[in-house]
């Protein structure tokens, strides 16, 4: 009997310490709960960009992490390589994942079409950086002003000439924010009746442009200036130049502003300026302004950045 009433007796003890110890996780449980409850979802974006072969793009991408990791987002990024069927896959793929939201730039402005639609039926919006979509009505669009970008360059290559001379342009056609540098420059230049365009050529990467701009400086005597649409396409100009033994003759101007095109402007006798871009500020705006159109706040649809220029006596934003 006696050893019945310890059996009993112990198996009270281990019910009643179960118990207080339940109640006691309940309790801990209920103030647990209570943050997540009202605690933000944290959520993921899916980021394709461009190229990571461009000091602009890394500044970018550096820019979205640094953004994402101060607003708790987590980030899914690929880097397309310039290859628009990886940046298609690419998206497909975050959509699959069920990504919030998706940041991109495109490598082909209406290439990419199909994909950024799919994603939209998806209810998974879609935020364009440096470069927009053409064709398809994203959520938003961070980019510099391009256009007046290619303003400001052609009225420094028309101060740099004296209104006249003849100007030579390396291009990226498949690019539509490059086609609204290209734009603003020619829109600039045909107010000046003695300065002509007489060449535009594609030179998309590096060694492109230096071909191009060879070709261009041989085939035009009298060539007074380049522009260049990229930090590349510039610095390539500049190679050609220096190599033709032209830098008294021919300035180039260039576009993006990055520190080796920066240091360049400075150190090159024919690098005359730089149109200066911001992926530090692009980066920032384009990771806050997807999680207002998550948490279902207005935003515009066209955020535009605008450029500065670096010339010989400094950057004047």
């Amino acid at each position: 009997e006696e050893n019945n009433m310890k059996k009993i007796l112990l198996v009270l003890v281990t019910m009643l310490f179960i118990f207080s110890c339940g109640s006691k996780d309940q309790a801990a449980g209920k103030t647990e709960d209570k943050p997540a409850e009202t605690g933000e979802k944290t959520y993921t974006i899916g980021v394709s960009l461009l190229t990571q072969q461009h000091p602009f793009y890394l500044s970018l991408k550096d820019a979205i992490e640094k953004e994402a990791a101060a607003q708790n987002v987590k980030l899914n990024v690929s880097i397309a390589n310039q290859d628009l069927n990886k940046q298609i896959s690419d998206i497909e793929d975050f959509i699959t994942k069920k990504v919030d939201a998706i940041i991109i730039s495109p490598v082909d402005s209406k290439g990419v079409l199909a994909a950024v639609k799919k994603a939209e039926a998806a209810n998974i919006p879609v935020i364009t950086v440096d470069v927009p979509a053409i064709g398809v009505d994203v959520a938003a669009h961070v980019a510099t002003d391009n256009y007046t970008g290619g303003k400001i360059a052609g009225e420094e290559m028309a101060r740099l000439l004296n209104g006249k001379g003849e100007v030579a342009v390396i291009e990226y056609p498949t690019v539509d924010s490059v086609v609204q540098r290209i734009e603003g420059f020619k829109e600039v230049i045909a107010k000046y009746p003695d300065i002509k365009i007489v060449a535009v050529q594609a030179g998309i990467t590096r060694p492109e442009a230096l071909t191009a701009a060879q070709n261009m400086i041989q085939a035009n005597k009298n060539l007074g200036g380049i522009f260049g649409f990229g930090d590349d396409a510039a610095l390539a100009a500049v190679a050609a130049v220096k190599s033709a033994g032209k830098e008294d003759q021919i300035k180039v101007i260039g576009f993006d502003g990055m520190q080796k095109a920066r240091d360049a402007v400075t150190k090159e006798k024919s690098f005359a300026a730089v149109i200066t871009q911001y992926p530090e500020d692009m980066g920032k705006i384009a990771v806050d302004t997807t999680l207002k159109i998550l948490k279902g706040e207005q935003v515009e649809k066209n955020i535009p950045v605008t450029p500065g220029i670096f010339t010989k006596e400094g950057e004047k934003k």
